[in-house]
């Protein structure tokens, strides 16, 4: 045995060093295995594939060479956009679209007091980036601001008027009152002291009411600076008051869609909750209110919130002409958001519940710390989708009269300063671009969120 393995010593070899890994075969990874895998799986994926892309060969070159290769970038009215006069083939006037730019954004909003709106949407994008950035501090902060301040001020700016005036003055003092209020009761623990001694100081801070309103101190100084400087510029400036049937353009449509969002996740929450309840009067209605919204399509509500609803109430009573297509928007919304919801409140296991009640908390603040957290991560896409096609059903508004974007553009057509071949389809095209960013912005922001927040969970 010795004489064997001293004679096959020379022959033997033993690895010391890891070999490199190697990269995976072409058939299993890259660029060919995703295509194989995911384009050409099967026989039925195969033809979609070939016929989604006999689509695009055919349709995207006249696209690219009508919209970008022909298009005319610069003019002042039809000649420039007409075959004849540019003595080449014409493709989108985009000419008309730079010069009817404004009324496309504010609509038929006069123009000395267009730098209202210009405001509210820069107090818009701050909003949106506050909430939806999640690095950004304050998040409590920014909830207050998005939800409260950012409705009133932006509702004051646009409307303007004596009422506007009124309404500033009563935010402001209200305000100021809260300050004076968390004052007196900053300065009771030393007032506690001096009288009652150090032991009673715990006590009073540990007094419940007192103790939230102390935590609210940054919110009443923020709310006090905002209503402060609406009501330097209402007095200094001044603020006409402008009619809602002035109001047009992508002002309106982000109007409605913004309402409609604010106003479906905290109603649709409640009434999927209320679905989900055990007095059977509280679920009677809530499933009579979802199931008659969801039943009949969102033109009609808009006729019922536009047509109807001023023959029920006294004229002095009626609401503006945009307010109730933004009503019906609201509760358009709510009822498809409560099902959502809902299906995210059935898929928490039961477990959780009786967690949450082992714990000794009650109903609300379980569903708030507990439920409702877990079900809303489970149904963002949903949640999402329900957003997107509330955004895009906004230009239903323009049945009813409202001028919001893609009635702005039907309206330019008809005048004859660019009255062109081209000219409709320009207008239809530089809609869908702009609703094509807002949803695709919308798919994209969820998609990452989804992400962040199922990192925990991934297995």
């Amino acid at each position: 045995m010795t004489d064997a393995v001293t004679e096959n010593a020379p022959y033997a070899f033993i690895r010391r060093e890891t070999l490199p890994e190697r990269p995976a075969p072409a058939s299993v990874a890259g660029p060919l295995a995703w295509i194989r895998n995911n384009l050409f799986s099967g026989p039925v994926n195969t033809l979609l594939t070939l016929l989604c892309l006999y689509i695009v060969v055919t349709t995207l070159p006249g696209m690219i060479r009508f919209y970008i290769l022909d298009a005319v970038w610069t003019g002042t009215n039809r000649e420039a956009c007409l075959a004849e006069t540019a003595g080449r083939p014409v493709g989108a006037c985009w000419a008309y679209v730079a010069d009817r730019y404004q009324y496309f954004i504010y609509g038929s909003y006069p123009v000395t007091q267009r730098w209202r709106v210009n405001i509210v949407f820069a107090m818009f994008a701050i909003g949106v980036v506050w909430l939806l950035w999640s690095r950004v501090p304050y998040k409590r902060l920014g909830f207050f601001y998005f939800f409260v301040l950012m409705p009133l001020s932006a509702y004051s700016l646009l409307l303007g008027g004596a009422g506007v005036a009124a309404l500033l003055r009563t935010c402001l003092f209200v305000t100021l009152a809260l300050a004076a209020v968390y004052a007196v009761l900053s300065f009771a623990p030393r007032l506690v002291r001096f009288y009652m001694g150090d032991a009673a100081i715990a006590v009073v801070e540990e007094m419940s009411p007192l103790k939230r309103f102390w935590e609210q101190k940054q919110l009443i100084l923020f709310a006090l600076l905002v209503f402060a400087a609406l009501g330097m510029i209402e007095s200094s400036i001044g603020l006409p008051r402008v009619d809602t049937g002035l109001w047009g353009g992508i002002t309106v449509t982000l109007l409605i869609a913004a309402v409609g969002i604010v106003f479906s996740l905290p109603f649709g929450v409640l009434l999927a909750l209320g679905r989900r309840s055990r007095l059977p009067i509280i679920q009677l209605i809530s499933v009579i209110l979802i199931e008659f919204v969801r039943g009949v399509p969102l033109i009609t509500v808009l006729f019922m919130a536009n047509t109807m609803l001023p023959l029920f109430v006294p004229q002095e009573y009626s609401p503006d002409r945009l307010l109730r297509p933004l009503i019906g928007v609201a509760m358009f919304a709510s009822a498809y958001m409560a099902e959502v919801i809902r299906g995210g409140l059935q898929a928490i296991p039961k477990g959780q519940y009786e967690g949450a009640m082992s714990l000794g908390l009650g109903y609300w603040s379980m569903m708030r710390l507990i439920i409702l957290p877990q079900a809303l991560r489970i149904v963002i896409p949903g949640i999402v989708n329900t957003f997107i096609g509330l955004f895009k059903d906004t230009t239903l508004v323009m049945i009813v009269g409202i001028f919001d974007f893609l009635r702005t553009i039907e309206a330019s057509l008809t005048d004859p300063t660019w009255a062109t071949p081209t000219t409709r389809a320009t207008g239809y095209g530089f809609a869908a671009v702009f609703y094509f960013l807002c949803c695709w912005g919308m798919s994209r922001y969820s998609i990452a969120v989804e992400r962040r927040l199922a990192a925990g969970q991934k297995r």
